[in-house]
């Protein structure tokens, strides 16, 4: 079957566009200027998350016009549609980032809504910015109708005199600027030529981490996710995306078939070896959920212990996206991986082939030196680590990439949020070799779970990113680099030791061993807890309260419903 014979039998669209009852509703098609045959044709909703808020988003809309005229050339019939975007690098800092991780649940529930309430039988989800790619994916298999993903492309290079900078520099530029290292002349110029295009943040943080992940978990097209957002090539990455999901409406393909765990497993070794941020393992569970798939911070983190980092990629190394879209991108990444028996080469992909299928024609690049041979890492194990002990029982996780010393031990300095830490950290009231510990920034306790790039990239400025660490129940942006430990678990909001340990209890982050621990006695830390309250975090009402009565712990994605495996009837049955 091909897309020009495809009936609406078991399609969703039936419920819109068939049969003497639909007249209304297919009235309302023709005000749009739709002919018959459009209406008899399988509707696919092409979701954007275009917006004026950055320059991750200001492309995608040219984009999303490039996909839909690949659905027409396959005879299909987009439908464009855009949900918001939370923007981290804007949001950063302060009380907008209380909304990030939350955008990425709101996003994926206004897809669904707007699937489920005109009856699209198709989706090809355009993102760019850092909750957005997972909340597109996660629409992606809640709904499990024929999907295909593609990103918006990232960001190029800017240069300060002579040498090529990030948004990364110009945070870091703040602590530098806070201890005179930096003049105001030298940060004007920066602030002004970090960022020279549209795209999303350049090094693998946490976009280009998860459309390093769309790859691998096989709901994009190989090499779509690593051509940087100005490059023209990027519409017919688009057209060719809206063609395929043509293809797999007819073959009938769904994301689920194609997110497996062996998929998730691939997911997750990509992320390790290429870096990533810390964010995916907050946002693979997440996926896994939405599938009814057991997937959760100790499973990834199973994966980070096994596999080889090395791609030299920024903020540990070197390289940034462009650079490795130019050197092979993500399928030479994915082909070492495979080669060396990293990678489970049996899973499907949107191409209707398998991932070894699809790696089949790809050669290694010898004139290069941004992916690394799997039998030659960088490092033997994973850039991203997970970590357990008395201080994070349920876990917690910490980005290695770049690091020489895996090892630190020092008194703790509590801050009960992250405005506090940042206020010591600007005036210098922080000693070396302290452990900073920032609390009450949960899922629950933010409510919304915080980046804390602003805090961290001061201290990298200041000079002092090897001589404190830092643990948050929070989360760390995938900029972020130094000692710094995020998703400790269970929250402060919620008991767990991390709201109970005082100014001067020795902690010991040991990333080599995987564990992080305090000091005190269990019988110590039981007669704090007596004698231990929940923070009043002040939102009462409105999205924020919302989220914090909904969310589930940073172990598990930190998502919001009781995901695939409690569902009765999925979308694209209906």
């Amino acid at each position: 079957m091909d897309a020009k014979t495809i009936t609406k039998t078991r399609l969703p669209s039936r419920h819109v566009t068939e049969g003497p009852q639909r007249a209304p509703h297919r009235a309302f098609l023709y005000a749009m200027g739709l002919s018959q045959a459009q209406i008899n044709q399988p509707l696919v909703g092409v979701a954007s998350c275009w917006n004026e808020a950055a320059p991750c988003n200001i492309s995608l809309m040219r984009q999303a016009q490039a996909v839909k005229r690949g659905v027409a050339a396959a005879n299909g019939t987009p439908r464009e549609f855009c949900t918001i975007t939370v923007t981290d690098g804007i949001a950063m800092g302060h009380q907008g980032m209380k909304a990030s991780l939350m955008s990425r649940e709101c996003i994926a529930d206004s897809v669904e809504l707007t699937m489920r309430g005109h009856c699209y039988d198709a989706l090809v989800g355009v993102a760019g910015c850092d909750k957005s790619l997972p909340g597109i994916m996660m629409a992606m298999v809640r709904l499990n109708v024929p999907s295909v993903f593609i990103y918006g492309g990232s960001i190029l290079p800017g240069t300060f005199k002579g040498r090529p900078v990030t948004i990364q520099d110009v945070f870091e530029a703040v602590g530098m600027h806070s201890v005179g290292r930096m003049s105001d002349a030298d940060l004007e110029t920066l602030e002004q030529a970090a960022c020279p295009s549209a795209g999303s943040c350049g090094a693998q943080f946490t976009a280009n981490t998860m459309a390093t992940v769309a790859e691998a978990i096989g709901l994009a097209l190989p090499y779509s996710c690593g051509a940087p957002a100005p490059y023209e090539i990027r519409d017919t990455f688009c057209f060719a995306s809206g063609e395929k999901v043509m293809e797999l409406v007819a073959r009938n393909i769904r994301p689920r078939d194609i997110v497996t765990l062996k998929a998730l497993e691939n997911a997750a070794t990509v992320v390790a070896a290429s870096g990533g941020s810390t964010n995916a393992a907050l946002h693979l569970p997440a996926i896994a959920h939405e599938c009814g798939i057991k997937f959760d911070l100790f499973d990834v983190a199973e994966i980070f212990k096994r596999t080889p980092y090395i791609a030299d990629l920024k903020p540990g190394g070197k390289y940034v996206a462009k650079d490795m879209f130019e050197a092979g991108g993500i399928p030479l990444l994915m082909k070492t991986l495979l080669d060396h028996g990293f990678l489970h080469g049996d899973c499907l992909t949107v191409t209707g082939r398998t991932v070894a299928e699809n790696m089949a024609k790809v050669k290694w690049n010898p004139d290069q030196d941004v992916v690394r041979p799997a039998n030659n890492p960088i490092t033997r194990t994973g850039g991203v680590v997970g970590l357990k002990g008395n201080l994070a029982p349920d876990g917690a996780i910490v980005k290695v990439a770049g690091m020489k010393n895996l090892k630190f031990s020092g008194p703790a300095r509590c801050f009960d949020t992250e405005e506090d830490c940042f206020a010591a950290v600007t005036n210098r009231q922080y000693k070396e070799g302290e452990v900073l510990v920032i609390r009450y920034e949960g899922p629950r306790g933010g409510p919304g779970m915080r980046e804390m790039l602003a805090t961290t990239a001061a201290i990298y400025g200041q000079g002092m990113g090897d001589k404190v660490a830092l643990i948050t129940d929070g989360r760390f942006s995938g900029a972020t680099r130094g000692f710094c430990v995020g998703h400790v678990g269970p929250e402060a909001q919620l008991g767990g030791p991390i709201g109970l340990i005082k100014d001067g209890d020795i902690i010991t982050i040991d990333a080599e061993t995987g564990s992080l621990d305090v000091n005190v006695t269990v019988a110590e830390l039981s007669r704090r807890k007596k004698d231990w309250k929940p923070r009043e975090h002040g939102y009462g009402a409105g999205a924020l309260w919302k989220y914090a009565q909904q969310v589930g712990p940073a172990v598990g994605g930190a998502v919001t419903h009781p995901g695939g495996l409690h569902e009765g009837v999925c979308y694209a049955d209906i």
